[in-house]
């Protein structure tokens, strides 16, 4: 059974997590946040010690990908695996700050899309590199099976051509992972991920997009133009298995949101301690043996969003929990997706209201994790996708079914 305490296996991972964020990210991150583009030279020390922690065993500080793997045990009852524990190191990891986290090499979003369908040998392949993923496009958005990058193979060569925007970590990242379709015609099924060089001539860097949030991380657009893909660098197999539809490409999503929702509940955490600091200061203390109805307006306020910050906070874990012990897990992690999403979004503008004009002022940090706090609730599919898709499965619809 699920047990939803911080595994003791994992409290040296926790630690470790927690220091790198505050002693590394906490102090930097107003100085990258207003360096929009500017590459932070400080986590190149950071990612060689991550680099060595996860040589020495099997769990590091970093955010690397995750892989579902079969449960071990007599009776596969119970598995705290590689996917609790990354999640465990992304929610302390963004406690500190959640650009940082995206800009650390080796640490990006195509690592967790590797780590999840890559064979074995591609995995020895492009270990320890770091990989971007480019879904979304011009008219491919919340929808991932509108998209209209074309994939056709050539001899031994996939030749992509398409345009793709908002890909995290898109021009440092040495790998970047495109989806892209072998036959629109068969629609969901021939759907396919390919790993290309960022080297590729073929992948042209339009632009670097200048955003509300996460400014220490570099979010481009792309365009493909002719990119040859060696045929081996697809990830997952050539077939199109109309019966299968979008799940092989799916298992990326049921890997990745867990992941982001923790990147959320970290974030949450954050502005509620902040907040808690800053009232009691001025005599507001919140008192948990106590009603909230009893207690100062801005402490049930408080009350009210440490609730949602828990209900988000153990729906991540549970999702993660199931990855690990090879249950299927794509309900719970858009469940997870979603309420962590959209409760940090409310908790970060809710904690500037309560704390006034120190709260939107840029001399603490509330102001900035409220920008930084909308792209949890859009990326790796939006807020609104992630209740059609919880529906859809409650329903036992089909998303011809229910759109």
């Amino acid at each position: 059974m699920i047990n939803l305490e911080t595994p003791r296996k994992f409290a040296p991972l926790v630690a470790q997590a927690r220091q790198v964020a505050g002693e590394v990210f906490r102090p930097i991150s107003r100085k990258y946040d207003l360096a929009e583009h500017s590459y932070p030279k400080e986590l190149d020390m950071l990612a060689a010690l991550i680099d060595g922690m996860n040589a020495g065993s099997a769990n590091g500080a970093g955010a690397a990908g995750v892989r579902r793997e079969s449960a071990t045990g007599a009776d596969h009852s119970n598995r705290n695996g590689s996917n609790l524990s990354t999640v465990l190191s992304v929610i302390e990891l963004c406690w500190g700050d959640v650009g940082l986290l995206l800009s650390m090499p080796r640490q990006g979003l195509g690592n967790s899309a590797i780590a999840s369908v890559a064979s074995e040998e591609q995995l020895a392949r492009f270990e320890g590199r770091w990989a971007a993923m480019a879904i979304t496009e011009p008219e491919a958005g919340s929808d991932s099976a509108a998209i209209r990058t074309t994939a056709v193979l050539d001899g031994d060569e996939y030749v992509l051509n398409g345009e793709k925007i908002y890909v995290t970590s898109g021009e440092r990242a040495e790998l970047v992972v495109v989806w892209a379709t072998l036959d629109r015609s068969k629609g969901r099924a021939a759907i396919k991920s390919f790993v290309v060089e960022r080297e590729n001539p073929g992948l042209k860097l339009e632009r670097l997009e200048h955003k509300l949030g996460i400014r220490a991380s570099d979010t481009a657009a792309f365009r493909l133009e002719d990119c040859r893909v060696p045929k081996e660098d697809m990830l997952g197999s050539p077939d199109v298995d109309v019966k299968q539809g979008f799940a092989g490409a799916m298992q990326t999503f049921d890997n990745t949101r867990p992941l982001v929702a923790g990147m959320a509940v970290g974030l949450t955490r954050a502005c509620l301690e902040e907040t808690r600091d800053l009232l009691e200061k001025v005599g507001v203390k919140v008192d948990y043996a106590a009603p909230a109805l009893t207690q100062h307006a801005a402490a049930a306020c408080l009350l009210a969003m440490e609730a949602d910050y828990e209900a988000a906070r153990l729906l991540t874990l549970q999702a993660a929990w199931m990855a690990d012990n090879s249950q299927p897990n794509s309900l719970q992690a858009s469940m997870a997706k979603a309420k962590a999403g959209r409760v940090c979004v409310d908790v970060a503008l809710g904690c500037v209201e309560l704390c006034g004009a120190v709260g939107y002022s840029e001399t603490g940090l509330l102001e900035k994790w409220a920008r930084d706090a909308k792209i949890l609730d859009l990326f790796e599919g939006t807020q609104q996708i992630q209740l059609l898709i919880i529906a859809r499965q409650l329903l036992g619809k089909s998303s011809a079914e229910l759109r």
